[in-house]
């Protein structure tokens, strides 16, 4: 039966796919591998010779290929990839802690306009400014619990009034932080 399918396989030919997981891409793949930002971002990480920076310009048209191409790929361009990247929140956080060289200040005030990754920015980030991750967190009872609770340098009254303006959030600050 294996035998079957590999023939099968084999007259069916390869997907562009397939050749880049394989590492069976050549340059002449690349092409057709920059019409896409996913294929753009394997073809540079998996092809000796790509043309990088062909690649990253395809890459870097969505925010979170961006941030794996800078992550990932040998010779990226950091800063073309982290503006990409720091057009969603998620992928600036993103950014910020995996990529080396990221640009802290840039990636919080992009990371720091949702309360959910304010206090991921400011509970993983090293660097992170505290208090500008604060003053986005402590728009919701929720974060703004879950931060005085967890982050060092926490202003714990400014989360206090925030947390005990809803019943749910009131009744655990209490009890979990005082």
């Amino acid at each position: 039966m294996m035998k079957l399918l590999e023939k099968a396989a084999e007259e069916m030919g390869q997907t562009l796919g397939y050749r880049i997981m394989k590492g069976l891409a050549t340059i002449a793949d690349e092409e057709e591998a920059c019409k896409d930002p996913g294929w753009a971002y394997w073809f540079a990480r998996n092809i000796k010779g790509a043309n990088i920076e062909r690649c990253k310009e395809e890459a870097c048209k969505d925010p979170a290929w961006a941030y794996a191409f800078a992550r990932d790929v040998k010779g990226a361009d950091i800063r073309k990839c982290e503006e990409v990247a720091c057009k969603d929140p998620w992928r600036a956080y993103q950014f910020a802690k995996y990529v080396k060289k990221a640009n802290i200040e840039k990636c919080q005030e992009a990371a720091c306009k949702d309360p959910y990754y304010a206090y991921w920015f400011a509970m993983y980030v090293k660097g992170a400014n505290i208090e500008k991750c604060q003053e986005v967190a402590c728009k919701s009872p929720k974060w703004a619990y879950e931060f005085a609770r967890d982050i060092k340098g926490a202003n714990i009254e400014k989360c206090r009034k925030v947390a005990t303006s809803d019943k749910y959030w009131e009744k655990k600050f209490t009890r979990d932080i005082g």
